[in-house]
């Protein structure tokens, strides 16, 4: 009987422990750390007055949920995920189950996302729920991300970009940031950074977006135990540069370590945090 429970003759794919550690960590953010965001993007949506009509296109999309939460709105959607592609299908399978197929104006993810609108038509809402402030270039990425989903857009698309608050009301931050350290003797210093105050402002600026307000939002992240916080932290993907520096068993006893002072008496995990977001348009 045990053998009808083992594929003897798996894919490259299926044996791969890249692979394998890559499909865990999928598993992982979409089961345990992507809905703690969630507080972050009900707010962006109800800042912008997201509803009916509005065409929404989401970088780095991940798992799928901000979306998902947009549709609800009745809003059209789009995402791309160019840093975690392995996500998609996880996002390809929730949205698809529950709003639809692209004929039907359901969601269109992946490569194709970028022109998902169609010719003369353009998103009104680009945005981006991966907060900016926590790792070394992540600016330059989303600038050149941003650049591409606005080239050819309307005069006036409206623009949302997300980051970590200041690093004394980020709790998940300075956990990471211990763990990042791992990477040091590798990467060199800075791997992993605190959030600037102006890191939201600089991007809209070199995409030359007018500003026009911003807010905060409390987004804590809370985990029945620690095992589930490390697997949590682990699959964000904040933490490659440690993994591939060192090993997973040493990255997750450094962010144990740095749990302790977030657990409570019944294991539980809390870790306050405050994000920050920035409503812009293009010129």
């Amino acid at each position: 009987m045990t053998s009808t429970l083992v594929r003897r003759h798996g894919s490259r794919h299926e044996t791969d422990p890249a692979c394998l550690r890559a499909a865990a960590r999928a598993r992982d953010w979409t089961e345990i750390q992507e809905r703690t965001l969630v507080p972050l993007q009900e707010a962006v949506y109800a800042r912008v007055g997201l509803g009916p009509g509005a065409r929404v296109l989401e970088l780095g999309c991940g798992a799928g949920l901000g979306l998902l939460l947009a549709a609800g709105r009745g809003a059209s959607v789009a995402g791309t995920e160019t840093e975690r592609p392995e996500l998609l299908a996880y996002a390809e399978r929730r949205l698809r189950s529950t709003v639809g197929a692209p004929s039907g104006g359901g969601p269109v993810l992946g490569d194709e996302a970028w022109g998902a609108a169609g010719p003369g038509a353009g998103h009104s809402l680009v945005v981006s729920f991966r907060p900016l402030g926590c790792t070394a270039g992540d600016g330059a990425a989303l600038g050149a991300q941003l650049a591409r989903a606005l080239d050819g857009a309307r005069r006036g698309t409206q623009v949302v970009l997300t980051g970590w608050g200041p690093p004394e009301r980020c709790a998940a931050s300075g956990v990471l940031r211990a763990a990042q350290r791992l990477a040091e003797p590798v990467a060199g210093p800075g791997a992993g950074r605190s959030a600037g105050r102006d890191d939201l402002e600089d991007v809209a600026s070199a995409a030359g977006l007018r500003l026009e307000g911003s807010g905060r939002v409390s987004c804590p992240f809370g985990y029945p135990d620690q095992e589930s916080a490390v697997r949590g932290l682990l699959s964000t993907g904040l933490l490659d540069a440690a993994l591939a520096a060192t090993d997973t068993a040493r990255v997750a006893k450094e962010l144990g370590e740095a749990l302790h002072p977030y657990t409570g008496s019944d294991g539980s995990v809390w870790l306050p945090n405050v994000f920050r977001y920035l409503v812009a348009r293009s010129v």
